[in-house]
């Protein structure tokens, strides 16, 4: 009698038995930790490239400053090549304006600054002497033996002439470096972003330039509203400097005004510099009027300037706007503070734009395709950054 035989039933796949959970997570881990990668791979790049990346960097953000004014100048009937002209003439001669007022200044003051910083040097060591009971010999002898302690030999002043040297000659490159971009991004700026389309696949160009148009409007606006707040913040601290008869008020505005471009961190440092220089040079009293002053200025620019100023599109949480700066001057020092912000904003909208799929059907965005994407439900029906 013949038996049927059974089917031979096929193997089990080899998911069986891993829960699907598992299987999900196991696929983002491993698409995460290759963005991970990608991501630690071009910040490498750019640390080992810095030299080259920094102005580069530079140019970018100054051209998103001086594109309004030299779009203006085009809109009025200016040719390209005299209005890209005219807006790098006018960067240069506030640079340079600025670079005059500041050193003019010192070397008026230096004199009379000098004189003032022994006297109150003298003024601290008979406070400390009068208060420890340790004559002021004993003071001066331990000043003497914490300088004995630096090596000042030929040998390091060579060595220390050669590293300026070296770093003077690294600023002088750059610089010359990012104003040489800086011409031919307001010249052939559009051209230049078509060359780089061109390069992706054609099926994510359209994507990409809308998300790219987007973060390059929020760095523009970016750009704008931080030199608005720079210049309100400057001007507060050096009136209550002159107010103070600080010495060197005209150069703690302009490092105001300077330091002001790295959000937070840049406002605490330099106001805590005007402190400081009130504290050394007039008095405790002085000191604390100007902290005052320092406060209160920053809270008029966090809680009135900037959220009249600074619509949902370039604003950035102050949690996000902290580790940013932290993270860019861990990464790449002071120009990586300088930058982290901007680079931020711009990822910010560019990924939300592209995610609404709004470049569908508006691939060149304007400011309020911009504000409608950047503000989402808050569960209670209103919208909200």
């Amino acid at each position: 009698m013949l038996r049927r035989r059974r089917p031979i039933e096929p193997e089990a796949p080899l998911t069986d038995g891993v829960p699907a959970g598992m299987r999900i997570a196991g696929a983002w881990s491993w698409r995460l930790l290759a963005i991970t990668a990608v991501i630690g791979v071009v910040i490498f790049l750019v640390m080992q490239l810095a030299l080259l990346v920094i102005p580069i960097f530079i140019a970018v953000l100054l051209a998103a400053l001086l594109q309004p004014f030299n779009g203006w100048l085009q809109r009025i009937g200016w040719p390209k090549w005299l209005s890209v002209t005219a807006s790098m003439l006018a960067l240069l001669g506030v640079v340079s304006g600025l670079i005059w007022l500041v050193v003019s200044q010192i070397r008026m003051g230096l004199p009379a600054l000098e004189e003032r910083a022994v006297e109150r040097f003298d003024e601290i060591v008979g406070q400390i002497s009068s208060t420890f009971g340790i004559s002021e010999d004993e003071i001066q002898t331990v000043i003497d033996d914490t300088i004995g302690q630096f090596d000042l030999t030929d040998d390091w002043f060579v060595s220390g002439a050669l590293s300026v040297g070296s770093t003077v000659s690294e600023v002088l490159t750059g610089a010359v470096l990012a104003l040489f971009t800086l011409l031919f991004l307001l010249l052939d700026g559009r051209r230049i972003w078509t060359f780089v389309l061109g390069l992706l696949p054609k099926q994510s160009r359209k994507a990409v330039d809308g998300g790219a148009t987007a973060g390059w409007l929020t760095v523009t606006n970016f750009a704008k509203v931080q030199i608005f707040v720079a210049f309100v913040d400057a001007v507060g601290i050096g009136l209550g400097a002159l107010f103070l008869q600080l010495p060197l008020a005209l150069p703690i505005a302009v490092a105001v005004f300077l330091g002001s471009f790295i959000p937070i961190i840049g406002a605490v440092v330099t106001g805590a510099l005007a402190v400081v220089v009130a504290l050394i040079f007039i008095g405790p009293v002085q000191a604390l009027i100007m902290l005052g002053i320092v406060l209160l200025v920053q809270q008029i620019e966090g809680n009135i300037l900037q959220p009249l100023v600074m619509g949902s599109v370039v604003k950035v949480h102050p949690l996000a706007v902290v580790l940013a700066v932290a993270a860019g001057g861990f990464l790449a020092g002071i120009p990586g503070t300088l930058f982290a912000v901007p680079i931020v904003a711009f990822l910010n909208v560019s990924i939300r734009y592209i995610a609404s799929g709004a470049w569908r059907t508006r691939p060149r965005p304007t400011m309020d395709d911009l504000a409608a994407i950047t503000h989402v439900d808050d569960g209670r029906g209103k919208k909200t950054p």
